[in-house]
């Protein structure tokens, strides 16, 4: 298992992801206002909104682990008593992913990708 992606939920993609874009010398060549990925290799760094409003609280942090079969990996959260907050749904942009809390109620996502 590796770490897949790192994302700051924010209410401004546009405004963080130039900050990010600034800090890093990166050009992603995207002014998305949802989702934004500033680094691809290795882990991912990515800016995103998914349509809430966020408060800053220090919920506007995700953590994203890649795996190999995500069905696999949800059928062993289910047998670990883990609460899930969506089963594994397939994406637009080709991945598949599924969440769940961890004990400390982190929001921790698994995905993966079609080969």
């Amino acid at each position: 298992m590796t770490i897949g992606e790192v994302s700051l939920y924010t209410n401004d993609v546009v405004t963080l992801a130039n900050f990010y874009k600034q800090l890093f010398d990166i050009d992603n060549q995207s002014n998305d206002t949802v989702h934004q990925v500033i680094i691809s290799e290795g882990t991912s760094f990515t800016i995103y909104n998914d349509g809430s409003r966020k408060n800053n609280n220090n919920q506007n942090i995700r953590l994203a682990f890649t795996v190999d079969d995500i069905h696999a990996e949800y059928q062993k959260l289910l047998t670990l008593g883990v609460e899930i907050i969506e089963k594994p749904t397939k994406r637009p942009w080709g991945a598949t992913n599924m969440s769940f809390y961890d004990p400390d109620r982190n929001i921790i996502y698994f995905r993966s990708f079609a080969t």
